[in-house]
């Protein structure tokens, strides 16, 4: 297997990590990346096998367990209960008492909201110009959950900071401060929601939080501990994609000078799905092996941990033609980036809705929409985001 060096927070790659995906993919299915000590695939076909394949997981075998040092013990208790991190039967069991509160119907319901926000939202921006990022992109999704759930719009600022802070964990090179902010945002986000899932047992609302206390499966529930997690990840998973997501999705349609007819009504869902294909939200993930197993010509052993490039998967020749080119008018099929199998997100379609919803009314409302300067990316990797989006409009 070769090896390959490349630091995920050098400036070049953090603005395009494009290239160094495609001089891995030319090795062949895996590779070695040094900078992380860690067996790589960018391959569509090994990607998806992963995802689909039992005998990898994202729960720590127990004998690799480490323990939790006590700087970062609020964080971990709260991802301790965690969908994204169990396997089952904890998995089956949490995923299936959440689809019944965070059902299709009640994402759908949403649709006036996100449409009716998404209006407000552009009524007050600034004339002339703005950091679209942050008076659109950054609000859109933290004030669709915090109604979602049922929790004051008021509080959307703290949500935001407590999820950029705690997704901090996730990127690469993090430091001690991070993992303090981290901590320190898991402890008084558990704390806030704890207050809400109490008031809410006494005195039931038509909200996500009270639904999801009513909700029974084969005689269990969520206990107090399984759904402020839920919330939280709800809120980090979801909204830090979608945020991601917009930025880039906008950058890309000015960028391309993609057609407003992309966007009608007829043509939105594919556009929606080539710009999560195109230039995703995350672009790592990592499983661990349960058991010896051969995957495309590679021996992974019992305890061995491979990293899943979302991102180089959406762009594998292999599964797409010129798949470094954004082109709206792709069939629609499925890309790596929402993952697959067991833990496919289960906030998908609450994403989807919101992009399919929120990036047509935006380029309506403002016809003249342009990039005042060319946006950066942040160094914020295995994520992949601006740090804003200066327009004029």
């Amino acid at each position: 297997m070769e090896r390959l060096s490349q630091a995920p927070t050098d400036p070049a790659f953090v603005q395009n990590p494009y290239p160094f995906y495609e001089r891995a993919r030319a090795l062949g299915p895996f590779f070695h990346w040094t900078d992380y000590d860690l067996t790589c695939t960018g391959n569509a076909a090994a990607i998806n096998a992963i995802f689909r394949d039992r005998r990898f997981g994202r729960e720590v075998p127990p004998e690799l367990a480490q323990p939790v040092p006590d700087h970062v013990r609020a964080f971990y208790a709260v991802e301790a209960h965690s969908m994204l991190e169990l396997e089952p039967p904890r998995h089956t069991r949490l995923r299936s008492l959440v689809l019944r509160a965070f059902t299709s119907r009640r994402i759908a319901a949403l649709e006036p909201e996100i449409a009716g926000l998404s209006h407000a939202l552009i009524d007050a921006l600034p004339a002339g110009g703005s950091d679209l990022l942050r008076s659109f992109g950054q609000k859109l999704p933290v004030i669709i959950i915090a109604r979602l759930l049922g929790v004051p719009e008021a509080m959307s600022d703290d949500l935001l900071r407590w999820s950029n802070a705690m997704v901090g964990m996730y990127m690469a090179g993090r430091t001690r401060e991070a993992e303090d902010r981290a901590n320190q945002a898991a402890a008084d986000f558990a704390a806030f929601l704890r207050g809400y899932v109490e008031a809410r047992r006494s005195d039931p609302r038509d909200d996500l939080i009270t639904h999801l206390i009513a909700a029974e499966s084969e005689g269990e529930r969520l206990t107090t501990d399984e759904l402020i997690t839920t919330c939280i990840l709800l809120l980090n998973a979801g909204h830090e994609a979608t945020v991601h997501t917009i930025g880039n999705g906008v950058k890309t349609l000015l960028e391309t000078r993609t057609p407003r007819a992309a966007l009608a009504p007829e043509a939105v869902e594919a556009t929606v799905e080539e710009i999560l294909r195109y230039d995703p939200p995350l672009h790592m993930f990592t499983r661990w092996a349960y058991e010896d197993i051969d995957v495309m010509g590679h021996r992974f052993r019992r305890g061995d941990q491979v990293g899943l490039l979302l991102a180089a998967a959406n762009r594998d020749p292999a599964g797409w033609e010129r798949p470094a080119r954004f082109d709206p008018a792709r069939p629609i099929r499925a890309n790596a980036s929402f993952g697959a199998g067991l833990h496919f997100c289960v906030g998908a379609p609450l994403a989807r809705l919101e992009l399919q919803v929120a990036l047509p009314i935006l380029f309506e409302r403002l016809p003249k929409l342009k990039l005042a300067a060319p946006p950066v990316y942040g160094n914020v990797y295995h994520f992949h985001g601006l740090t804003g989006l200066p327009v004029t409009y």
